[in-house]
């Protein structure tokens, strides 16, 4: 791969050109590279179709979100090499993680985090034969921690977490 420095003659340059290829990458540089040969006899697996459709998905998703929610364009800024848009499809791709759940002197307690941000953690009491005890949203404390306030002694605690690209984790506590 050649890198190539912008000069004002070939400051335009983008896309295929022969059997060239033209990228400008976000640190303005250009990257040129050999087209990639296709082969028409080329037959797709299951899984590779399967992935083919999610990352389309997730490409409509990081176009919109990139322009639709600042906190990608924000982060990116702080990246070098990255941009709002790859970082929203990232974000399509990764649920957020529950680390730990604990009952605290009348308080549920959810460590959760995600490679962008959380946008809810809700919090289930069940009792011991599957009946809902109480319901609702955690609040967000200090870094990664949701605090949900409940006296309800329950036998099973499920917490919920979601982030910007709608994805949601869950863990169980019994």
């Amino acid at each position: 791969m050649t890198k190539v420095n912008f000069n004002p003659s070939n400051k335009g340059w983008r896309g295929k050109m022969g059997e060239l290829i033209f990228r400008l990458l976000p640190n303005g540089t250009a990257v040129v590279s050999r087209a990639p040969k296709k082969n028409k006899k080329t037959r797709f697996s299951e899984k590779q179709l399967s992935h083919q459709e999610r990352f389309q998905a997730a490409s409509c998703y990081a176009s919109r979100a990139s322009k639709d929610n600042p906190i990608y364009a924000e982060r990116a800024a702080t990246m070098p090499m990255i941009t709002a848009y790859n970082l929203a499809l990232a974000d399509w791709f990764h649920a957020p993680v529950i680390h730990r759940i604990e009952r605290v002197d009348g308080r549920i307690l959810v460590k959760a985090s995600d490679n962008v941000l959380v946008t809810k953690v809700q919090v289930t009491v069940f009792d011991e034969k599957g009946t809902v005890l109480e319901r609702g949203e955690a609040v967000q404390g200090e870094q990664d921690c949701w605090e949900f306030v409940s006296p309800v002694e329950g036998k099973r605690i499920v917490a919920e977490a979601w982030d910007l690209a709608k994805n949601v984790t869950r863990l169980e506590l019994m």
